[in-house]
């Protein structure tokens, strides 16, 4: 086994650190792969009759509880301490 383990490589002591990513944005794309996952839904008929007419609620679920989310986050709750 190599003692490299959680450094960023072998040959360095430097330590692998996490990616600056701001939680906002991450659940703004999120936002939009559901936006993208209802207009996909809605524009193939086979998608969203007979035994499938209930898949747009899934997007629209999803749209929904991700701005609540995104309120959530925005206001400064559920971020970790310094996040943007």
């Amino acid at each position: 086994m190599s003692e490299s383990r959680g450094r960023a490589r072998p040959d360095t002591d430097e330590e692998l650190q996490p990616l600056a990513v701001s939680t906002a944005r991450v659940v703004l794309w999120g936002e939009l792969a559901w936006v993208v996952a209802l207009v996909v839904i809605l524009a193939v008929p086979a998608l969203h009759e007979g035994e499938r007419d209930w898949w747009p609620w899934v997007p629209v679920a999803g749209i929904v509880l991700g701005l609540i989310g995104f309120s959530y986050v925005r206001r400064g709750r559920g971020n970790a301490a310094g996040a943007q």
